[in-house]
Protein backbone atom coordinates (compact mmCIF):
# COMPACT_ATOMS: atom_id res chain seq x y z
CA UNK A 1 0.00 0.00 0.00
CA UNK A 2 1.55 3.20 -1.73
CA UNK A 3 1.46 6.42 0.66
CA UNK A 4 0.50 8.31 -3.39
CA UNK A 5 -3.03 8.33 -4.60
CA UNK A 6 -3.06 5.44 -7.26
CA UNK A 7 -5.71 3.26 -9.37
CA UNK A 8 -6.18 0.92 -5.83
CA UNK A 9 -6.66 3.31 -3.57
CA UNK A 10 -9.12 4.97 -6.00
CA UNK A 11 -11.08 1.48 -6.96
CA UNK A 12 -10.99 0.93 -2.94
CA UNK A 13 -12.61 4.35 -2.13
CA UNK A 14 -14.88 4.59 -4.74
CA UNK A 15 -16.29 1.16 -3.79
CA UNK A 16 -16.83 2.02 -0.26
CA UNK A 17 -18.38 5.16 -0.91
CA UNK A 18 -20.73 4.10 -3.62
CA UNK A 19 -22.08 1.28 -0.99
CA UNK A 20 -22.87 4.54 1.58
CA UNK A 21 -23.78 7.46 -0.42
CA UNK A 22 -27.82 6.35 -0.59
CA UNK A 23 -27.42 4.48 2.41
CA UNK A 24 -30.21 6.79 4.42
CA UNK A 25 -29.77 4.97 7.68
CA UNK A 26 -28.07 5.09 10.37
CA UNK A 27 -28.75 8.76 10.04
CA UNK A 28 -28.08 11.80 12.09
CA UNK A 29 -29.62 14.65 11.36
CA UNK A 30 -29.03 18.17 11.79
CA UNK A 31 -33.06 19.37 11.79
CA UNK A 32 -34.67 21.78 14.51
CA UNK A 33 -38.24 20.22 14.81
CA UNK A 34 -40.63 23.48 15.14
CA UNK A 35 -43.90 20.81 15.12
CA UNK A 36 -45.07 17.61 14.57
CA UNK A 37 -44.97 18.34 10.60
CA UNK A 38 -41.20 18.69 10.44
CA UNK A 39 -41.00 15.29 11.61
CA UNK A 40 -39.56 13.51 8.13
CA UNK A 41 -37.27 11.13 6.92
CA UNK A 42 -33.79 11.83 5.85
CA UNK A 43 -35.09 11.45 2.39
CA UNK A 44 -38.21 13.17 2.42
CA UNK A 45 -35.63 16.19 4.36
CA UNK A 46 -32.96 16.21 1.27
CA UNK A 47 -33.40 14.07 -1.83
CA UNK A 48 -29.79 14.49 -2.91
CA UNK A 49 -27.72 14.21 0.40
CA UNK A 50 -29.35 11.61 2.48
CA UNK A 51 -26.82 8.81 2.93
CA UNK A 52 -23.63 8.16 4.33
CA UNK A 53 -24.86 8.84 7.95
CA UNK A 54 -25.01 12.49 7.73
CA UNK A 55 -25.59 15.27 5.58
CA UNK A 56 -22.01 16.48 5.46
CA UNK A 57 -20.36 13.16 4.97
CA UNK A 58 -22.56 12.64 1.87
CA UNK A 59 -22.11 15.79 0.23
CA UNK A 60 -18.19 15.11 0.92
CA UNK A 61 -18.83 11.45 -0.15
CA UNK A 62 -20.11 12.89 -3.72
CA UNK A 63 -16.82 15.08 -4.29
CA UNK A 64 -15.08 12.16 -3.53
CA UNK A 65 -16.11 9.84 -5.89
CA UNK A 66 -16.60 12.79 -8.22
CA UNK A 67 -12.88 13.54 -8.18
CA UNK A 68 -11.46 10.00 -8.46
CA UNK A 69 -13.89 9.72 -11.24
CA UNK A 70 -12.04 12.50 -12.80
CA UNK A 71 -8.76 11.27 -12.09
CA UNK A 72 -9.11 8.14 -12.19
CA UNK A 73 -11.79 8.23 -15.34
CA UNK A 74 -11.78 3.88 -15.70
CA UNK A 75 -11.63 2.88 -12.29
CA UNK A 76 -14.60 -0.16 -12.21
CA UNK A 77 -16.77 2.18 -10.41
CA UNK A 78 -16.77 4.95 -12.89
CA UNK A 79 -20.57 4.24 -14.84
CA UNK A 80 -22.18 3.50 -11.56
CA UNK A 81 -20.68 6.91 -10.43
CA UNK A 82 -21.44 8.73 -14.01
CA UNK A 83 -25.30 7.06 -13.42
CA UNK A 84 -25.73 8.14 -9.90
CA UNK A 85 -24.75 11.81 -11.01
CA UNK A 86 -27.33 11.74 -13.61
CA UNK A 87 -29.96 10.73 -11.38
CA UNK A 88 -29.28 12.54 -8.34
CA UNK A 89 -27.34 15.72 -9.22
CA UNK A 90 -30.14 17.17 -10.89
CA UNK A 91 -32.11 20.59 -10.78
CA UNK A 92 -35.37 19.32 -9.15
CA UNK A 93 -33.43 17.89 -6.37
CA UNK A 94 -31.43 20.98 -5.58
CA UNK A 95 -34.58 23.12 -5.79
CA UNK A 96 -35.75 21.02 -2.49
CA UNK A 97 -32.21 20.88 -1.18
CA UNK A 98 -32.14 24.75 -1.04
CA UNK A 99 -35.91 25.07 0.05
CA UNK A 100 -34.67 23.51 3.04
CA UNK A 101 -32.63 26.16 3.93
CA UNK A 102 -35.41 28.48 4.20
CA UNK A 103 -37.05 26.26 6.81
CA UNK A 104 -37.29 28.11 10.36
CA UNK A 105 -34.31 27.84 12.28
CA UNK A 106 -32.12 26.60 9.52
CA UNK A 107 -29.69 29.02 9.71
CA UNK A 108 -26.97 27.17 11.54
CA UNK A 109 -27.41 24.24 9.26
CA UNK A 110 -24.48 22.56 8.76
CA UNK A 111 -22.60 25.53 9.27
CA UNK A 112 -19.55 25.74 8.62
CA UNK A 113 -18.42 22.56 7.82
CA UNK A 114 -21.46 21.35 5.56
CA UNK A 115 -21.52 24.81 3.89
CA UNK A 116 -17.52 24.33 3.24
CA UNK A 117 -17.82 20.81 1.40
CA UNK A 118 -20.85 21.86 -0.53
CA UNK A 119 -18.54 24.43 -1.44
CA UNK A 120 -15.66 22.02 -3.02
CA UNK A 121 -18.22 19.74 -4.22
CA UNK A 122 -19.53 22.31 -6.72
CA UNK A 123 -16.08 23.39 -7.44
CA UNK A 124 -14.85 19.96 -8.55
CA UNK A 125 -18.46 19.52 -10.48
CA UNK A 126 -17.14 21.96 -12.40
CA UNK A 127 -14.26 20.54 -13.51
CA UNK A 128 -16.42 17.51 -15.28
CA UNK A 129 -16.73 18.88 -18.78
CA UNK A 130 -19.26 18.32 -20.45
CA UNK A 131 -21.97 17.49 -18.04
CA UNK A 132 -24.87 19.44 -16.07
CA UNK A 133 -23.90 18.39 -12.70
CA UNK A 134 -22.09 21.72 -11.77
CA UNK A 135 -25.04 24.03 -13.21
CA UNK A 136 -27.49 21.83 -11.78
CA UNK A 137 -25.69 22.33 -7.89
CA UNK A 138 -24.57 26.21 -8.49
CA UNK A 139 -27.42 27.50 -6.84
CA UNK A 140 -26.68 25.36 -3.82
CA UNK A 141 -23.22 26.58 -3.84
CA UNK A 142 -24.40 30.33 -4.31
CA UNK A 143 -26.95 29.81 -1.36
CA UNK A 144 -23.68 28.46 0.89
CA UNK A 145 -21.68 31.51 -0.57
CA UNK A 146 -24.48 33.93 0.58
CA UNK A 147 -24.18 32.61 3.95
CA UNK A 148 -20.36 32.59 4.52
CA UNK A 149 -20.77 36.46 3.20
CA UNK A 150 -23.23 37.08 6.48
CA UNK A 151 -21.65 34.71 9.07
CA UNK A 152 -18.17 35.61 8.72
CA UNK A 153 -17.91 39.63 9.32
CA UNK A 154 -20.49 38.33 12.62
CA UNK A 155 -17.91 35.95 14.12
CA UNK A 156 -15.91 37.99 16.22
CA UNK A 157 -13.55 34.81 17.33
CA UNK A 158 -12.50 32.00 15.08
CA UNK A 159 -13.35 28.70 16.65
CA UNK A 160 -10.54 26.76 16.73
CA UNK A 161 -11.21 23.57 17.94
CA UNK A 162 -10.60 20.20 15.46
CA UNK A 163 -14.31 19.08 14.83
CA UNK A 164 -16.99 20.29 12.38
CA UNK A 165 -17.07 23.67 13.91
CA UNK A 166 -13.19 24.78 13.31
CA UNK A 167 -13.43 27.93 11.15
CA UNK A 168 -10.05 27.52 9.24
CA UNK A 169 -10.83 24.33 7.88
CA UNK A 170 -13.83 26.01 6.56
CA UNK A 171 -11.98 28.73 5.12
CA UNK A 172 -9.98 26.50 3.41
CA UNK A 173 -12.20 24.91 1.23
CA UNK A 174 -14.26 28.14 0.38
CA UNK A 175 -11.53 29.92 -0.07
CA UNK A 176 -10.58 27.18 -3.23
CA UNK A 177 -14.23 27.75 -4.49
CA UNK A 178 -14.43 31.61 -4.49
CA UNK A 179 -11.53 32.23 -6.20
CA UNK A 180 -12.77 32.53 -9.50
CA UNK A 181 -16.56 32.45 -8.63
CA UNK A 182 -16.54 35.25 -5.73
CA UNK A 183 -13.88 37.58 -5.61
CA UNK A 184 -15.54 39.56 -2.76
CA UNK A 185 -15.80 36.36 -0.70
CA UNK A 186 -12.23 35.58 -1.33
CA UNK A 187 -11.29 38.84 -0.08
CA UNK A 188 -13.15 38.43 3.15
CA UNK A 189 -12.33 34.77 4.01
CA UNK A 190 -8.84 36.17 3.83
CA UNK A 191 -9.39 39.20 5.45
CA UNK A 192 -10.77 37.15 8.23
CA UNK A 193 -7.62 34.55 8.49
CA UNK A 194 -5.33 37.91 9.14
CA UNK A 195 -7.73 39.35 11.91
CA UNK A 196 -7.99 35.54 13.45
CA UNK A 197 -4.59 34.23 12.93
CA UNK A 198 -1.50 36.47 11.67
CA UNK A 199 -0.73 37.61 14.87
CA UNK A 200 -0.49 33.66 16.51
CA UNK A 201 3.20 32.47 17.51
CA UNK A 202 4.60 29.76 19.62
CA UNK A 203 1.74 27.60 19.35
CA UNK A 204 1.57 24.89 22.25
CA UNK A 205 -0.38 22.79 20.28
CA UNK A 206 -2.54 21.30 23.15
CA UNK A 207 -4.19 18.20 20.87
CA UNK A 208 -5.64 16.08 20.29
CA UNK A 209 -8.57 16.18 22.51
CA UNK A 210 -10.31 12.87 22.55
CA UNK A 211 -12.38 13.65 19.35
CA UNK A 212 -10.72 16.11 17.32
CA UNK A 213 -10.69 14.59 13.60
CA UNK A 214 -8.61 18.04 12.32
CA UNK A 215 -5.63 19.29 13.84
CA UNK A 216 -6.41 22.68 15.38
CA UNK A 217 -2.85 23.94 14.62
CA UNK A 218 -1.74 22.65 11.72
CA UNK A 219 -5.19 23.42 10.31
CA UNK A 220 -3.96 27.20 10.70
CA UNK A 221 -0.85 26.78 8.88
CA UNK A 222 -2.70 25.02 5.89
CA UNK A 223 -5.16 28.26 5.78
CA UNK A 224 -1.87 30.80 6.22
CA UNK A 225 -0.31 29.07 3.29
CA UNK A 226 -3.08 29.73 1.10
CA UNK A 227 -3.92 33.11 2.01
CA UNK A 228 -0.19 34.30 2.34
CA UNK A 229 2.28 34.74 -0.41
CA UNK A 230 5.80 32.69 0.09
CA UNK A 231 7.53 35.65 1.83
CA UNK A 232 5.20 36.38 3.90
CA UNK A 233 3.73 32.50 5.31
CA UNK A 234 7.31 31.75 6.10
CA UNK A 235 8.19 33.79 8.62
CA UNK A 236 4.79 33.73 10.07
CA UNK A 237 5.13 29.66 9.69
CA UNK A 238 8.58 29.97 11.25
CA UNK A 239 6.93 32.45 14.62
CA UNK A 240 4.22 30.34 14.76
CA UNK A 241 6.15 27.35 15.49
CA UNK A 242 9.68 28.39 16.30
CA UNK A 243 10.66 24.63 18.37
CA UNK A 244 10.41 22.21 15.01
CA UNK A 245 13.82 21.98 14.56
CA UNK A 246 13.74 20.05 18.02
CA UNK A 247 10.97 17.82 16.91
CA UNK A 248 8.89 20.10 19.37
CA UNK A 249 5.67 20.39 19.36
CA UNK A 250 6.36 16.34 19.71
CA UNK A 251 2.30 16.01 19.50
CA UNK A 252 2.00 17.28 15.98
CA UNK A 253 4.67 14.45 14.75
CA UNK A 254 2.54 11.78 16.63
CA UNK A 255 -0.11 9.78 15.03
CA UNK A 256 -3.21 9.43 17.60
CA UNK A 257 -4.07 6.34 19.27
CA UNK A 258 -7.47 5.42 18.43
CA UNK A 259 -8.73 3.05 21.31
CA UNK A 260 -12.25 2.12 19.67
CA UNK A 261 -13.05 2.47 16.64
CA UNK A 262 -16.58 1.32 17.00
CA UNK A 263 -17.34 4.87 18.84
CA UNK A 264 -17.93 7.21 16.40
CA UNK A 265 -16.41 10.02 18.35
CA UNK A 266 -13.60 8.14 19.50
CA UNK A 267 -13.03 6.95 15.39
CA UNK A 268 -12.24 10.78 14.64
CA UNK A 269 -9.05 10.33 15.79
CA UNK A 270 -8.22 8.13 12.51
CA UNK A 271 -10.03 11.61 10.54
CA UNK A 272 -7.21 13.38 12.89
CA UNK A 273 -4.07 11.72 11.69
CA UNK A 274 -5.13 11.74 8.00
CA UNK A 275 -5.87 15.51 8.14
CA UNK A 276 -2.14 16.07 9.68
CA UNK A 277 -1.08 14.11 6.60
CA UNK A 278 -3.00 16.29 4.39
CA UNK A 279 -2.20 19.25 6.24
CA UNK A 280 1.81 17.90 6.45
CA UNK A 281 2.36 17.51 2.86
CA UNK A 282 0.74 20.50 1.75
CA UNK A 283 2.24 23.00 4.16
CA UNK A 284 5.80 21.46 3.21
CA UNK A 285 5.09 21.84 -0.35
CA UNK A 286 4.60 25.80 0.33
CA UNK A 287 8.34 25.99 2.04
CA UNK A 288 11.64 26.86 0.37
CA UNK A 289 13.37 23.30 -0.34
CA UNK A 290 15.33 22.68 2.77
CA UNK A 291 13.00 24.19 4.94
CA UNK A 292 13.33 21.81 8.37
CA UNK A 293 9.51 21.16 8.01
CA UNK A 294 9.75 19.37 5.16
CA UNK A 295 11.98 17.21 6.62
CA UNK A 296 10.66 16.81 9.58
CA UNK A 297 6.68 17.20 7.97
CA UNK A 298 6.56 14.57 5.46
CA UNK A 299 7.95 11.81 7.81
CA UNK A 300 5.60 12.82 10.37
CA UNK A 301 2.91 12.65 7.49
CA UNK A 302 4.30 8.97 6.23
CA UNK A 303 3.50 8.15 10.09
CA UNK A 304 0.31 9.08 10.24
CA UNK A 305 -0.48 7.53 7.32
CA UNK A 306 1.17 4.53 8.00
CA UNK A 307 -1.28 3.90 11.06
CA UNK A 308 -4.25 4.85 9.66
CA UNK A 309 -4.66 3.72 6.19
CA UNK A 310 -5.79 0.33 7.17
CA UNK A 311 -8.61 1.50 9.05
CA UNK A 312 -10.33 3.56 6.29
CA UNK A 313 -12.44 0.30 6.52
CA UNK A 314 -14.08 -1.50 8.80
CA UNK A 315 -16.88 -0.47 10.93
CA UNK A 316 -19.30 2.05 9.48
CA UNK A 317 -18.72 4.89 12.24
CA UNK A 318 -14.98 5.39 10.22
CA UNK A 319 -16.32 3.75 6.95
CA UNK A 320 -18.83 6.12 6.03
CA UNK A 321 -16.47 9.51 5.83
CA UNK A 322 -12.87 8.38 6.58
CA UNK A 323 -11.99 7.21 2.80
CA UNK A 324 -12.65 11.29 2.02
CA UNK A 325 -9.43 12.26 4.54
CA UNK A 326 -7.56 9.89 2.92
CA UNK A 327 -8.28 10.80 -0.40
CA UNK A 328 -7.04 14.38 0.81
CA UNK A 329 -3.86 13.20 1.89
CA UNK A 330 -2.87 10.92 -0.81
CA UNK A 331 -3.45 13.31 -2.96
CA UNK A 332 -1.49 15.78 -1.58
CA UNK A 333 1.38 13.75 -2.31
CA UNK A 334 1.26 14.57 -5.41
CA UNK A 335 3.26 17.32 -6.84
CA UNK A 336 0.98 17.83 -9.42
CA UNK A 337 -2.43 17.70 -7.86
Amino acid sequence: MTNRLDAFHATRFAGLTLGHLGREYPYKLDHVLTGPQDAMTPAALHPIFHGSFDWHSCVHGWWQVMRLLRLFPDIPQAAAIRERADVMLTRQKVEEEVAYLARPMAGGFERPYGWAWLLALHQELDRHAGREWATAVEPLARAFALRFHDYLPKLTYPIRHGIHTNSAFALVLAHGWAKGRDAQLAVLIEQRARDWYLGDRTSQAWEPSGDEFLSPTLMQALLMSRILPREDFVPWFDAFLPDLRSGAPETLLTPAFVSDRTDGKIAHLDGLNLSRAWCWRRIAAALPDGHIAQELGIAAADRHLAVTLPHVAGDYMGEHWLATFALLALEAGDDAA
